[in-house]
């Protein structure tokens, strides 16, 4: 197995219990396991005018291949209903693969680790949260350490 970090978001419909039920669905998907899980947190929204998000991360075991598994996040998203009309747009659900083990990919479907992580308090503050220690093979720097380079005002936890 694989140890892969993704970060939860919605800012559309009853969002925590949508990614709880995205949590549920991934933890039903063979070969996937969820090692853990972070706190959610309310987040203003980045890009257009829209509701702000509820965001968390998880840590998961996978026994997928990168490509499979953003295509497996991918799908569930529809599942949940999202429909990509807008960068940076409201969604439903937004999955994404930030980590897949220290892995770096650059590909047209998939760069690892995922490109903005980095610029992002509401994924860094969750992923803090679970992976204190986790280093991202491109910089070098432990989440901790990235998330002391991002302002964190604007994600509040709600539980």
């Amino acid at each position: 197995m694989t140890p892969a970090a993704i970060a939860l978001g919605s800012n559309l419909g009853e969002s925590v219990f949508i990614l709880e039920n995205a949590l549920s669905k991934l933890a039903q998907t063979p070969k996937i396991t969820i090692v853990s899980r972070s706190h959610w947190y309310n987040t203003t929204a980045v890009g257009p005018p829209q509701p702000d998000y509820v965001n968390g991360c998880a840590i998961l075991n996978v026994d997928w291949s990168p490509e499979r598994l953003i295509d497996i996040l991918l799908e569930i998203e529809q599942d949940f209903g999202r429909m990509r009309r807008e960068k940076w747009g409201p969604r439903t659900l937004d999955l994404d693969l930030l980590f897949y083990d220290n892995l770096i990919l650059n590909t047209p479907k998939l760069q690892l680790p995922h490109p903005r992580m980095r610029e992002r308090a509401f994924v860094l503050i969750p992923l803090a949260e679970i992976a204190t220690d986790w280093i991202d093979p491109v910089t070098g720097k432990s989440i901790v350490d990235l998330l002391k380079a991002v302002d964190p005002s604007g994600v509040k936890l709600i539980h």
